[in-house]
């Protein structure tokens, strides 16, 4: 079994991938885990049996964000002897790994590619010349990177910005056992995950307003342009619910039962290719989604035939297929079936196991 350093900066440290799916599989397969990750600026609780490191948050702009790398290199270079492979899930980490390969004797080093960064910036509110120039920029970063790392890739879409086969670990999801449930009698609807007016903040709350008689639960951090409003529409209207950020093991029991799970993505170039978490999450806790047509999006629920396609932005339709299935509960119990049937053929619980030997894998290759 391998010692394992997982940093990261800009990460909440309870994000779903990081410690619930791939730390909580190297933790199964026998890999000893310590986890690096800013606690404190996120009030988040240090997990209980692992050995935790609070590292400062990176967030705002490049200049705000080079505490926390600057932290983060040193901790690495630092830790060096005692670890035998070192895994980050930060862009802006990848100096830092840089320079822990400049080192003596250094562990193996490992880049958990799980975001679309150019596409990212693509959505800025910046000049076009500025947004050429960083995708360019970026370009030339994950470059070096892929000669100079391993990297591992969320998205098998992920791989065109690369020219060499890098392993694929979805983030598939776990899938209990026991489903598909039943709605509960009073009609839920619920949204998982993180919020902005790009994810279809806006459109939560017009729904709510549209559908008096539906209880819209929102599960996630809001970003701080939208968070404000949603507390007030929380505050006026009885059938919203926001939550706010819920551990993800809290978060995953308030979905079964739920009538739908919402995924109202708008269209952007960064959601084109990725398929959202929530829906497989929905998926397998046995909810039909309704999704917005992006082309990752659409493909997934149509093919497993688990949800509803609306166009973007278009609040009716979302409420007219809510109140469909709440009229018709045994036609909503067939989609839901589907649903969990195919999550149940993506199950995290193998995916997991894989994504742990390859580390393993990885690091006896460093050692012969």
């Amino acid at each position: 079994m391998a010692r394992i350093l997982v940093v990261t900066v800009a990460h909440p440290p309870e994000d779903a991938r990081i410690r619930h799916r791939e730390i909580a599989a190297m933790v199964e397969f026998g890999h000893e885990v310590t986890y690096a990750a800013p606690f404190r600026a996120f009030g988040a609780t240090q997990p209980e049996g692992l050995r935790c490191i609070d590292l400062p948050r990176s967030s705002g702009a490049l200049v705000r964000r080079l505490p926390a790398v600057v932290a983060a290199a040193r901790l690495m270079v630092r830790e060096r002897g005692s670890q035998d492979l070192v895994l980050i899930h930060d862009p802006e980490l990848l100096p830092a790994l840089a320079l822990l390969r400049c080192t003596p004797h250094h562990p193996v080093t490992v880049w958990d590619v799980h975001e679309d960064v150019p596409a990212q910036v693509g959505m800025l509110a910046l000049p076009t010349p500025v947004k050429v120039a960083a995708s360019r920029a970026l370009a030339l970063v994950e470059a070096v990177a892929e000669r100079s790392f391993h990297l591992l890739l969320a998205e098998t879409a992920y791989q065109q910005r690369f020219r060499r086969r890098h392993p694929v670990v979805p983030n598939s999801v776990r899938v209990p056992p026991g489903g598909p449930w039943p709605a509960e009698d009073h009609p839920r609807v619920v949204y998982l995950g993180a919020l902005t007016r790009a994810r279809g903040s806006d459109e939560l709350i017009a729904l709510a307003q549209r559908l008096p008689e539906v209880e819209v639960e929102v599960l996630g951090n809001a970003k701080a342009d939208v968070e404000e409003g949603l507390r007030a529409a929380a505050a006026r209207l009885a059938n919203l619910t926001y939550r706010g950020f819920v551990p993800n093991n809290e978060a995953l029991a308030r979905l079964p039962g739920a009538l739908a799970g919402l995924s109202l993505l708008h269209d952007e170039a960064n959601y084109a290719h990725s398929e959202p978490t929530k829906i497989m999450e929905y998926m397998a806790h046995g909810v039909p989604s309704i999704t917005t047509p992006n082309e990752a999006s659409r493909e997934l629920v149509e093919r497993t035939e688990s949800g509803v396609v609306v166009g973007f932005g278009d609040v009716e339709a979302v409420a007219r297929v809510i109140r469909t299935w709440d009229r018709d509960r045994a036609a909503r119990d067939v989609i839901a079936g589907r649903a969990y049937a195919a999550a149940s053929g993506r199950d995290w619980n193998v995916d997991g196991a894989r994504f742990a030997r390859i580390l393993q894998e990885w690091v006896e290759a460093a050692r012969e």
